[in-house]
């Protein structure tokens, strides 16, 4: 049974920066595309960014946010910079063993429990 569990959410100030980790277990990770998801309150779930052998990033993230796995550690990671009030929300690891539509949510099957990411202005 696929786990994953986040870390590194936070308060911080806009501008600032923050990293996210997620550890996965229970299968071979590398197997699994990787995403990262945002909810805030009263919105709808909203893609964040994911990787496979290639990366990709939501519109209002770009340029902004990096995301990374290590293998070798069962790893994915979030750096996020630059950060805006709006970037404000719970952040979602999620896993999939599909490599397309990989931005929607419903790609995904397993979900960490998320972290809570605060950016004040």
């Amino acid at each position: 049974q696929v786990q994953l569990v986040e870390s590194g959410g936070g308060l911080v100030q806009a501008g600032g920066s923050l990293t996210l980790s997620c550890v996965f277990s229970g299968h071979t990770f590398s197997g699994f595309t990787m995403g990262w998801f945002r909810q805030a309150p009263g919105k709808e779930r909203e893609f964040v960014a994911a990787i496979n052998w290639d990366t990709n990033y939501g519109d209002p993230v770009k340029g902004r946010f990096t995301i990374s796995r290590d293998n070798a550690k069962n790893t994915v990671n979030l750096q996020m910079n630059n950060l805006k009030p709006e970037d404000t929300a719970v952040y979602y690891c999620a896993a999939s063993q599909a490599n397309f539509y990989i931005d929607r949510a419903t790609a995904y099957d397993w979900w960490g429990q998320g972290t809570q990411d605060t950016v004040s202005s």
